[in-house]
């Protein structure tokens, strides 16, 4: 209630006034370049890995794993309520996916909890940033879906996502397909989802097209690209270079394309953070049958300042936009 008795104005969320800025997509996805994924029952707090359900020694090992090894811990579950009864366990359902351009792989199976314990846990996690996943489990290459549904984190992610997620849970076509996730970033373009292997991140989803994403990874493509944020295995700046290119050309196979970064003319791997260039940032994507393309993507600011999560201060929007790609002689 106001001072005067009346009731509080409602407070918009971050993903309706993302919306309402029209802030682009392209360009937003996290980063990483493999992603670990543990099952888990929820609830889970604002920070996952640490307050939830998974055993106290578990949690702490996860907490003090460095921020920058390249690979991503979540947890995730399946759709649908939980009940709070969390009977202690030593395994758990796990996908582990390596997702850069030309290395694309998953494994995925039942993983002990000592596995979690080891001493070089953050080597084991380095190492499947450059490619070199452990032998955890068996291969897969099944397209999973991770629908963001976190409300201790955002509650656009709950709001939004969880009625995307039921849709497809309750669809005997891709129920086996979709998992809640704890946490992927973004919520103000919730609902938001990361299709593995390829690790390829989607925004503002609807039932609809959840399914086209999931119909179009089965046949080795990007569906639903309108939604698409970006590949996590690459810089905001390339990510949003990448999707233009698929834009203009209708390239949309999975793993078709990545992104170099220009220095002095020359083409070299854009990392996974790009600084240093200032406000424009100098692209070149290639397709692996030789076409190359060059675009120019400039950083640029919103007029309007917006929250980037719910019940955060306003602050200056900041976005990679990616101008006409151009057309180059081939690199092969």
């Amino acid at each position: 209630m106001t001072a005067t008795g009346s009731p509080a104005p409602a407070v918009a969320r971050c993903s309706v006034l993302a919306r309402a800025a029209g802030e682009p997509l392209a360009g937003t996805a996290p980063r990483a370049r493999a992603w670990l994924v543990l099952e888990q029952a929820g609830p889970y707090g604002f920070r996952a890995l640490t307050t939830s359900h998974l055993p106290e020694r578990v949690r702490e090992a996860l907490g003090g794993l460095p921020k920058d090894s390249g690979t991503t811990v979540v947890l995730a579950r399946r759709v649908g309520r939980h009940a709070d009864d969390h009977a202690g366990t030593g395994s758990r359902r796990f996908w582990f996916a390596h997702v850069a351009p030309g290395g694309v792989r998953m494994r995925s199976g039942l993983l002990d909890d000592a596995e979690l314990l080891r001493p070089d846990l953050a080597d084991v996690l380095a190492a499947a940033s450059r490619g070199e996943l452990p032998p955890w489990g068996a291969r897969g290459t099944d397209p999973l879906l991770l629908v963001c549904t976190n409300a201790r984190r955002d509650i656009c992610c709950a709001i939004e996502g969880r009625p995307v997620a039921e849709s497809l849970a309750a669809d005997p076509a891709y129920a086996s397909r979709v998992l809640e996730v704890s946490h992927l970033g973004g919520h103000r373009f919730a609902p938001t989802a990361l299709l593995l292997p390829s690790g390829h991140a989607f925004g503002r989803l609807d039932a609809a097209s959840t399914r086209a994403v999931l119909d179009g990874a089965a046949a080795g493509e990007i569906g639903a690209l309108e939604h698409h944020r970006g590949r996590t295995s690459l810089p905001q700046p390339a990510q949003a270079a990448e999707t233009a290119v698929r834009a203009a050309t209708g390239v949309l196979g999975l793993d078709d394309l990545d992104a170099l970064r220009l220095v002095d003319g020359r083409a070299v791997p854009a990392g996974l953070r790009w600084t240093g260039d200032g406000e424009v940032a100098q692209v070149q994507v290639r397709h692996r049958d030789g076409r190359a393309w060059h675009v120019e993507v400039v950083r640029t600011t919103l007029p309007e300042p917006k929250p980037e999560s719910c019940g955060k201060a306003a602050i200056d929007a900041h976005v990679w936009v990616a101008g006409v790609p151009e057309r180059l002689p081939d690199w092969a």
